[in-house]
């Protein structure tokens, strides 16, 4: 695998993540369990946003510095900031099962923060993990590309059908394994993921959550992660753009569960969106589809989405 970030700007990225949650965390412990309101999910979410856009103009400096082409610093930039994007939207999908996964367990606003924390870091190890060896397959296999293509496809096609479906959790497999492997308590203690009932530990309703929420994490990771790799084969650029839309996830979950109604056309736009990339990918060898191009279509799509959705409501409220 190779990366045209230099040694300094790896570190610079770490340090920024580590900050970042570090920063979190304490706002996090200081505030204690409360509800998360609109104004305040819209600022972090205005500030996880500047951040990976700073970190952006530091990465195009960077490559500029090193390859002393201003060509390619504006070609790796545009494939950061598609990254970024893609795997921002692939996130409102992720978001919406989330809020159908608090629903399901009756999940107080005020703990829901809390969960969605821990999310966010497991989903960071985990994905850096799945990154580094996907990146090393990619290296090691073309033809892999052609197989994560047509997975995408048809990941498309399935999220396009289920789209106009009312989810439900009452089938879910790992739901059902879950509750079969440990015993769960009626009703939670406060943040606790573990309880005492008649003298035994046994697990909280919030411990199912946090597993669940990392597990359809790691599901999601599966469409992003290759739909990035199809935009560019740089492991830097994958990791840091997966990475920072990430790091926004907790406060873009409250901002888009306040008007998660108003957008309910979004998983059409998302599936065609997945179905986009995976054609990308599937045709890779015969003709590249240039970056600023990808970043045109994805955010097209969106914008006609969301455009779409909040005209629909409205046409329903009148009604």
């Amino acid at each position: 695998m190779q990366t045209i970030a230099p040694l300094w700007l790896w570190a610079t990225f770490i340090g920024i993540v580590l900050v970042s949650l570090f920063v979190d965390f304490v706002v996090l412990k200081k505030q204690g369990a409360h509800d998360i309101g609109v104004k305040e999910a819209l600022n972090w979410s205005l500030i996880w946003i500047a951040l990976s856009f700073l970190f952006n103009g530091l990465f195009w400096w960077a490559v500029k510095d090193t390859t002393g082409s201003t060509e390619i610093a504006n070609t790796k930039s545009l494939e950061f900031l598609t990254g970024y994007l893609i795997e921002k939207s692939l996130a409102v999908d992720n978001i919406f099962v989330f809020l159908l996964i608090f629903t399901y367990f009756a999940v107080p606003t005020h703990y829901q923060k809390r969960v969605l924390m821990i999310g966010i870091i497991g989903a960071i190890v985990l994905r850096t993990i799945m990154i580094l060896v996907g990146g090393w397959l990619l290296a090691e296999f073309h033809w892999i590309l052609y197989v994560f293509g047509a997975f995408l496809i048809l990941t498309g096609v399935k999220m396009w059908w289920a789209a106009g479906q009312e989810p439900s959790l009452d089938d879910n497999p790992a739901l059902k394994l879950l509750r079969k492997i440990l015993p769960v308590s009626k009703n939670y203690d406060g943040e606790n993921f573990w309880t005492v009932e008649n003298g035994k530990k046994i697990a909280t309703p919030l411990f199912m959550v946090i597993c669940l929420v990392a597990l359809t994490d790691v599901i999601f990771a599966v469409d992003s992660i290759p739909a990035i790799f199809a935009i560019t084969s740089d492991p830097f650029i994958v990791l840091t753009s997966n990475v920072f839309a990430i790091l926004g996830l907790r406060a873009m979950y409250f901002l888009l569960a306040a008007v998660a109604n108003k957008f309910h056309l979004l998983n059409y736009g998302l599936a065609v969106i997945l179905v986009f990339i995976g054609t990308k990918m599937c045709l890779i060898d015969i003709y590249k589809i240039p970056v600023g191009a990808s970043l045109g279509v994805v955010v097209g799509i969106l914008a006609v989405t969301m455009w779409l959705s909040v005209r629909t409501s409205k046409v329903e409220e009148r009604a």
